[in-house]
């Protein structure tokens, strides 16, 4: 009887031991960390913009008539890394924004209505029924952002492509994408390194969000100004990015704000001016070429100004940052800081760049 007590105790004691070794083999980690215990360390931004599938006016190869479109694509990455510099997180998106113009060059587009990305257009983009895998775009760009996590930078260029036409120079071949991308990807790849390049240390971040604000209500139509002085044609695209970092408790650990401010110029007769190979790029990256710093009250220029603006919301929830008071100087700026700390850093009006970190909110994963 002994003997089978022994024997019954010592049976449990190893299953026990068991357990134990199986609990710490399958870490889970607090939240915002990855299943292997990465931390988030570091977040940043990267983007690029395009605007090579824009339209002259004039006839395709069957004589159809061609009507004008501006066109600007502006791809989006946030990015968190971990202190080995392995993604932790990723979300990518597109902007892919039209203006279109009538024979006449008079726009034929809704201006006031707020543009959508390929995500939040979701099914409505339409990629599904011409896929060869039957994957929407924003099933395809989630299941790319997968494949990134947990590998460094180099380790994600290194990926396999080939191509498949000349719309599609570097489609994955890789044997765990091959049923859920088809898409072409050296943009995509691309943002992560600009992002990894400008990312920024943080401390007690558990979650990373993307928020937007897109607009086109500066594009113009052919006419005349109010002096009649000629005003050519105009497509603007303003692409509003915030990369928000959020603690356990959802306050802000950071924001980098920016603002992709793409012009697309037209002759009387329809015809693309800007030339469609420059580079295109954002507030943040022309810094003091961007020109505000010589209008400004307090003599500062624009990156500065979003810098001060996502200094201030570190600390705050998004219901704090939306509670800033603010004062409208005039019809272009109607919402422009009221608040002691930021009198002598920020002038820009900010309701876009508010409305883009509580969509970062909403996002954040």
């Amino acid at each position: 009887m002994k003997k089978l007590i022994s024997i019954t105790l010592a049976l449990v004691f190893t299953l026990g031991l068991l357990a134990g070794c199986s609990s710490k083999g399958t870490p889970t980690g607090p939240s915002g960390n990855t299943s292997n215990g990465s931390k988030i360390a570091k977040v940043g931004l990267g983007h690029i913009t395009s605007i090579k599938s824009s339209k002259d006016l004039g006839t395709d190869k069957d004589g159809k008539e061609v009507l004008p479109v501006g066109q600007v694509d502006t791809v989006i990455a946030a990015v968190a890394f971990d202190k080995d510099g392995k993604v932790v997180k990723v979300t990518i998106d597109n902007a892919q924004t039209k203006v279109n113009f009538d024979k006449n060059m008079q726009l034929t587009s809704d201006i006031k209505a707020p543009g959508k990305t390929k995500v939040e257009l979701g099914d409505a983009y339409g990629m599904k029924k011409a896929s060869q895998i039957g994957k929407e775009w924003y099933e395809q760009a989630a299941a790319l952002g997968k494949w990134m996590e947990g590998k460094t930078v180099d380790e994600i260029k290194a990926m396999k492509t080939f191509k498949r036409d000349d719309a599609h120079p570097a489609v994955p071949d890789v044997a765990e994408l091959k049923s859920s991308v088809t898409i072409s990807v050296q943009d995509y790849i691309a943002a992560v390194e600009e992002a990894y390049k400008n990312a920024v240390e943080v401390k007690g971040a558990e979650k990373i969000g993307l928020g937007h604000v897109i607009s086109t209500a500066k594009s113009k139509s052919l006419g005349t100004d109010k002096d009649g002085k000629e005003v050519l044609p105009l497509a603007q695209v303003d692409t509003v990015m915030a990369v928000t970092a959020f603690d356990k408790d959802g306050k802000v650990v950071k924001a980098i704000i920016d603002n992709a401010q793409t012009k697309i110029n037209f002759s009387k007769d329809g015809k693309v001016t800007t030339n469609k190979n420059d580079e295109f790029k954002t507030k943040v990256e022309l810094k003091d070429a961007y020109g505000m710093k010589k209008a400004s009250q307090i003599g500062k220029e624009w990156y500065e100004q979003a810098a001060a603006l996502g200094k201030w919301m570190e600390g705050k929830t998004v219901d704090e940052i939306k509670a800033m008071k603010t004062f409208k100087r005039d019809d272009a700026h109607p919402a422009v800081p009221d608040v002691a700390e930021l009198k002598s850093s920020v002038t820009i009006s900010v309701q876009d760049y508010i409305a883009a970190v509580e969509e970062a909110y909403k996002n954040a994963k």
